[in-house]
């Protein structure tokens, strides 16, 4: 028997598996006792609630819970992940998260096409003076304009191969984020990450890239473990600007591809002084 033959072969069954069991082990871990009716005391040698403490609030049997929780190969229906959502307290996110890596299908299946259409990028210049960018679920920079390059980065001078914001953000020395919250920024893409992940299990170029932050950012790699998951969202950031100063601007999310996960986002001033200022950046 060679040596290969003899190295176990890891299917995308056996990470989604594992994805599960440290998802679940995460949200029981993060809920005390007290807050769903148990007695705090005791000795507990693990934070949180314990398998049997959620096999009783949901109505399952310990051993069930704890097999799914180990990532077992056993069967799982969508009534029993709803009732092991609610005992988990898992928010909408979190429950399709749940759902995904249980391999249970929570709606329509998603389209094949991922196709960038040729016209986003006339859309994007007429977007000007306000920065705008599209990205897919995998925050790979699919198309930006001059704006964007003048505000923000310029991503003309970025090698094609390193346009990913997470790489850019954890990585990269050709870009120190120039938003003010930036540890809030930083924890919502890892969790956003997370979340887009486990539709892409197994898949070589999310492997890659996942393996690649874990080895070059220790920041990547806490958030990481910490299994949160998130959502885009459109929120006021703070943009520190080195030529004219701070830029509070909200940022817009739109689906360009809500299949392939491609979504543009512009950025735009929240007052007059913002505006202003965006306008002598860009057309000044």
């Amino acid at each position: 028997m060679s040596l290969l033959s003899s190295v176990p072969v890891v299917t995308d069954k056996d990470e989604r598996r594992r994805e599960l069991s440290a998802f679940l082990r995460s949200r029981r871990e993060r809920i005390q006792p007290d807050e769903v009716g148990f007695a705090p005391g005791g000795r507990r040698r693990t934070p949180g609630l314990r398998r049997e403490e959620v096999a009783q609030l949901a109505g399952v049997g310990v051993t069930w819970y704890t097999w799914l929780e180990q990532g077992r190969d056993i069967n799982v229906s969508a009534q029993v992940l709803e009732a092991i959502s609610r005992t988990l307290r898992l928010d909408r996110l979190e429950r399709n998260h749940l759902y995904t890596l249980a391999g249970i299908a929570l709606g329509p299946g998603k389209g094949d096409c991922a196709a960038l259409p040729g016209s986003v990028q006339k859309m994007l210049d007429q977007l000007s003076p306000y920065p705008a960018t599209v990205v897919n679920s995998r925050y790979d920079v699919l198309a930006f304009n001059d704006a964007y390059c003048k505000v923000l980065l310029n991503m003309d001078e970025i090698p094609i191969e390193e346009r990913n914001l997470l790489w850019l953000t954890f990585v990269s020395d050709e870009w120190r984020c120039a938003f003010i919250d930036h540890e809030s920024i930083e924890q919502h893409m890892v969790a956003g990450f997370r979340a887009a992940s486990a539709a892409h299990l197994g898949e070589p170029s999310w492997q890659d890239l996942t393996e690649r932050l874990l080895v070059n950012s220790p920041l990547f790699a806490e958030l990481w473990q910490r299994y949160d998951v998130a959502a885009p969202s459109a929120k006021i950031k703070v943009i520190d600007n080195e030529k004219v100063g701070l830029l509070r601007v909200e940022a817009v999310n739109l689906w360009v591809s809500q299949a392939a996960g491609m979504r543009l986002t512009t950025y735009t001033p929240v007052d007059d002084e913002s505006e202003a200022k965006l306008n002598t950046l860009v057309d000044g």
